[in-house]
């Protein structure tokens, strides 16, 4: 009797984390599109410009080249370290072929 009282507390236990884990799955499935915008929108400069130079399939170095800094410079403007001049940011956005606007609009 004693192991049958024993048997059904865990298997009640059981069942509660399941049903918990179902839930938890649930509203993550369920939240795919939120976190996805979420992700999108939080975009800092640094990833606006590294997204804008894997599309154009360029370099680091070839935009360093190409905006007259060093390959260092353009990396730590991606990695958010530091944040290019205005007159670096025109030449990107030039380099990138849209407005100086369109990509700090992308920035939240």
């Amino acid at each position: 009797m004693i192991f049958s009282i024993f048997g059904l507390v865990m298997l009640g236990l059981l069942i509660f984390f399941l049903v918990l884990i179902a839930r938890a799955l649930l509203k993550y499935i369920y939240t795919k599109d939120i976190r996805e915008e979420r992700s999108t929108v939080k975009k800092s400069l640094g990833e606006a410009i590294k997204a804008h130079r894997a599309r154009c399939k360029m370099s680091q170095e070839f935009v360093a080249e190409a905006v007259g800094v060093s390959r260092q410079a353009v990396s730590k403007w991606e990695l958010g370290t530091s944040e290019p001049s205005t007159s670096n940011l025109l030449a990107l956005a030039k380099l990138f072929g849209i407005s100086a606007e369109e990509l700090l609009r992308e920035v939240q």
